[in-house]
């Protein structure tokens, strides 16, 4: 698209961060960028006063022709409603997209950060020019999004594709037993803080070292180090993490068959031999056989703004459906 091509607002709300930008929805580098760093005390309420003070400055300097929100939690995609945020209160049923219409008299969408991160990823990512791919998020939390077609898969419009939610196994009966709770950075974190609690303390291991003999400070960060430098303990978490959410790929694999597999979020950027080798051989070892070599598995490739890049595109889609 040239310099004439249509402009859209795309938002993204996190539970840490909230970023803004103004550009075409076609993959380029967007026109204008803000980025603000969440307050949770200040809860939903503050955030929505950072997203109005920041969004009108930039209606008044750009044509911006409809506006696309990627939200950190889940989203009723029928009702354009925020069903949740796990991280900041005041989220719970709230009407974003009727809200955005009406402070910005501009139509709106609203979908799923992880969703929208998707359809970012397969029009102009890791997952370009294929008809079906699967993309999921491994940060502090899993998520993950569906395309087909070039179309986000909504199934009943509450949440679809949500891999990190998966049991891993029949013996997983409770809800918090899930692959996030094992493979995430966040579950990987309180698997080592809890087997470092109850272990004898040991300061010639790295763990014990870079947490300084209080596990309470670990991090995904050190969990990796420490396992780069054979640390058993951490190499325990690591091997636990990747086979878990290898299994959970397999099983996407063996039920939607997609051309492509893309994995993004910070976890993905450990060493390659630790984290993204080792799930792409878990993957191998639980897929349906006769899909072996049907699929690829791709790092994510937009970077830190591929939330963005899919709200320009999801606010493309807010002006086909009002016609």
């Amino acid at each position: 698209m040239g310099e004439d091509a249509p402009l859209f607002l795309g938002i993204e709300i996190g539970g840490t961060k909230l970023q803004l930008a103004v550009g075409p929805a076609d993959g380029s580098e967007p026109r204008a960028l803000r980025r603000h760093r969440v307050v949770p005390d200040r809860g939903a309420e503050g955030i929505r006063q950072q997203v109005l003070e920041t969004a009108r400055e930039l209606l008044a300097r750009y044509p911006v022709r409809a506006v696309g929100v990627g939200f950190g939690g889940p989203v009723d995609m029928r009702r354009g409603e925020t069903v949740t945020s796990h991280q900041i209160a005041g989220w719970d049923r709230f009407p974003l997209r009727s809200w955005l219409q009406e402070q910005f008299a501009l139509p709106a969408a609203v979908a799923n950060d992880c969703d929208t991160a998707a359809l970012a990823e397969s029009r102009w990512g890791a997952g370009r020019n294929a008809q079906s791919m699967f993309y999921t998020t491994v940060g502090s939390g899993i998520g993950g999004g569906l395309v087909l077609g070039g179309r986000l898969y909504h199934g009943c419009g509450n949440a679809a594709a949500e891999i990190g939610h998966l049991r891993p196994g029949p013996q997983a009966r409770e809800s918090h037993q899930t692959v996030e709770s094992l493979a995430s950075g966040w579950g990987l974190t309180r698997q080592a803080r809890q087997q470092l609690a109850q272990a004898e303390e040991n300061p010639s291991l790295p763990l014990w070292r870079l947490c300084q003999g209080e596990p309470n400070r670990l991090d995904a960060q050190m969990v990796f180090r420490a396992a780069a430098e054979g640390d058993p303990v951490a190499r325990q978490v690591v091997q636990q993490a990747t086979r878990t959410l290898g299994w959970a790929l397999a099983q996407v694999i063996t039920l939607l068959a997609p051309e492509v597999v893309v994995l993004g979020g910070g976890v993905v950027q450990a060493p390659e031999e630790l984290f993204f080798g080792p799930v792409v051989e878990e993957v191998g070892r639980y897929v349906f056989p006769p899909l072996a070599g049907s699929y690829r598995i791709e790092k994510a490739a937009l970077g830190q703004q591929v939330v963005l890049y899919g709200a320009l595109a999801l606010a493309q889609t807010a002006i086909a459906s009002c016609g």
